[in-house]
């Protein structure tokens, strides 16, 4: 399949100089992480072969293209925008420089403490926080921790503050790294053996291993504010929130290009379509490039419905 998908990308025009600029020059971000990179390749693609425009990707990340929008006025798209962090989205919003599309992730970005869906499956009752106090054998006595610096570390911390997990028998391992959580994750699933811990989505572990979100609290915003500082005094119970996931064009870009921006406004995709692609770009040593063509010669029903009549007819040859 890696061989295919090589072929495909010259084949598909990823490597192809854009010769027909219908809708002129048009800049994309091109964030640090690589979900974001997915996206911004799958939209290069379609804006490049559907739409004849000259697509440039900038280098960035949630801030910094927020503070080139608000100094320079680009770029003109900005996808995979993580706003729950960031108040300069909503100023930029507000005073009219930027003009939001779509959740690009359309069930948000989600983190949480998470089983295997086969303890769950055994066990369900494994599938809430008061379930696995109960019975900590179910999930191997053990929590597996963010690793110190991350901001869900002083979460689970205040939150364990409260809980005390370690009265209840369960050790919590504080990761010294993202790999090995997730290396973690991997170890369970080839032996079957039981997990508990924190991750997030969407991701190749998430999407190549099933796990379930346990059910702890309702999410209380004032309860997860205060948890996520280290000066918490009264530390709570909370879910974690949704993340809101967008994707955002300047008002000067949409006006311009409304078509381009009716475009970005329907490229979005789901947790389990993203995670999808990331576990497969993980088993195959794939870039983002190579991982956009696989989502595009895979899935040709998602987003033949996010063009407009001309691009469609442009790209029929990859409908079939």
């Amino acid at each position: 399949m890696k061989r295919l998908v090589l072929a495909s990308v010259c084949t598909l025009g990823f490597a192809a100089p854009v010769l027909a600029q219908d809708c002129g020059e048009v800049t994309i971000t091109q964030m640090d992480w690589a979900s974001a990179n997915v996206v911004t390749s799958v939209a290069k693609f379609l804006m490049e072969q559907g739409y004849g425009c000259a697509v440039t990707t900038v280098p960035s990340s949630t801030p910094t293209a927020l503070t080139s929008v608000a100094e320079t006025g680009t770029p003109d798209i900005l996808t995979e925008l993580w706003v729950n962090t960031a108040p300069a989205y909503a100023k930029l919003v507000e005073e009219g420089k930027l003009v939001e599309l779509t959740d690009v992730l359309s069930d948000g970005g989600i983190e949480g403490w998470w089983v295997p869906q086969y303890v769950v499956d055994a066990n369900p009752e494994a599938a809430t926080l008061d379930g696995i106090l109960a019975n900590p054998d179910l999930v191997g006595r053990r929590f597996d921790n963010c690793p110190d610096g991350w901001g869900c570390r002083t979460v689970n911390d205040n939150m364990n503050r409260v809980i005390d997990m370690e009265r209840a028998g369960i050790e919590v391992f504080n990761h010294g790294s993202g790999e090995t959580l997730a290396t973690a994750i991997a170890s369970a699933y080839a032996d079957q053996e039981p997990w508990f811990g924190f991750y997030w989505a969407p991701t190749a572990i998430l999407g190549k291993y099933p796990m379930v979100l346990v059910e702890t609290a309702e999410y209380d915003a004032d309860t997860h504010t205060c948890n996520s500082s280290k000066e918490c005094a009264e530390p709570g119970i909370s879910a974690y929130p949704r993340a809101a996931v967008k994707t955002a064009a300047t008002t000067s870009f949409q006006e311009k290009n409304p078509e381009i921006a009716e475009l970005m406004s329907n490229v979005t995709f789901t947790n389990e379509q993203m995670g999808g692609v990331l576990a497969w770009m993980e088993d195959n040593n794939a870039s983002a490039e190579e991982g956009a063509v696989y989502f595009l010669t895979s899935n040709p029903d998602i987003w033949a419905d996010w063009l407009n009549d001309t691009a469609r007819e442009k790209l029929s040859a990859l409908l079939k």
